[in-house]
């Protein structure tokens, strides 16, 4: 039954002790619950982060076990499997002059003369842009990188006629200079960010000296931008090695073309592919850019060496 006022009058005040509030959790108890929810956000992240890697990771290796084990698989097919025996026939199949030699020479040849003047004319260009302040820089870079987001297959045909119009179509020296040009705007804006990198002191004490510009570019920016150099010259080349496109559309002879478009050859008529000859030929095909990271990675991880070369 409710309580009348005069009840609720008459009863007794409650103790102090009762009507005080509970004591305060410490402060480390109320700072442990956020920080353990907070770790374990992390560590759930951090898995997932790990997880993402270890799927893109086997994305890359599965390609590259298929080519490792079916090179040497006498019975090789699109699984990725053991060998059923160890055979080297399918490099013997393929090491000829007609299948590998002389489609590798025609690569080395395109592409080591494309890289030569792709480094050589990024370098030329960069160097004004990295010292010399103008109001055109701004919008020269822009259209160089306009430039780098067209698509080959955009401009291919009006490059095709006017390859036929000036009488470089099917020509090695023709296709040399489109490799260059196609390359050359990436290269300048990594060129330009090594060179600047460069301090210019050291080139104006080279001026006192009598130095001109070029030889100023030669002598002190090139050699103190060696890994700038490495990395353009290595992307410059794996990006021409791999191209199928360009020399498909510009070489007609089948004597010039490279070992990226006589690779086609190993797939034969109504879906029939030597899988293990194709493997053979991609361990060769892969083998010069390999080997020149190889030559370049020391240099291109050194760093550039200017500690202590400015004082002051």
């Amino acid at each position: 039954m409710p309580r009348t006022a005069a009840s609720r009058r008459a009863a007794p005040p409650r103790p102090l002790a009762s009507r005080r509030a509970a004591p305060p959790r410490p402060l480390a108890s109320r700072r442990a619950a956020p920080t353990r929810t907070l770790a374990s956000r992390r560590a759930a992240r951090r898995l997932a982060a790990d997880l993402a890697l270890l799927v893109v990771a086997a994305a890359f290796c599965l390609p590259l076990a298929w080519v490792v084990l079916s090179c040497v698989d006498p019975h090789a097919g699109l699984r990725v499997k053991a060998p059923d025996g160890l055979t080297f026939g399918n490099f013997d199949a393929i090491l000829t002059a007609d299948i590998t030699f002389t489609p590798l020479l025609n690569s080395l040849i395109l592409c080591g003369g494309a890289t030569a003047l792709t480094v050589a004319c990024a370098a030329l260009a960069a160097y004004p842009l990295s010292r010399f302040r103008s109001r055109f820089n701004r919008p020269f870079l822009l259209s160089i990188l306009f430039a780098t987001s067209l698509p080959i297959t955009a401009v291919m045909v009006p490059v095709y006629a006017l390859f036929v119009q000036v009488d470089l179509i099917d020509t090695m020296q023709g296709t040399i200079l489109f490799f260059a040009a196609s390359q050359l705007p990436f290269a300048i804006w990594l060129m330009k960010n090594f060179m600047d990198g460069v301090p210019k002191e050291l080139e104006e004490a080279a001026w006192t000296d009598g130095a001109s510009s070029a030889q100023s570019l030669v002598r002190i920016v090139l050699p103190l931008m060696g890994p700038g150099l490495g990395v353009v010259t290595v992307f410059s080349f794996v990006m021409m090695w791999g191209n199928f496109f360009v020399p498909f559309m510009l070489l007609l002879t089948p004597e010039q073309m490279p070992a990226s478009v006589s690779i086609n050859e190993f797939f034969g008529n109504r879906g029939m592919v030597a899988y293990g000859q194709l493997a053979a030929f991609s361990v060769v095909y892969s083998t010069p850019v390999i080997l020149l990271y190889v030559l370049i990675a020391r240099r291109m991880g050194g760093g550039f060496a200017l500690a202590g070369a400015v004082k002051g």
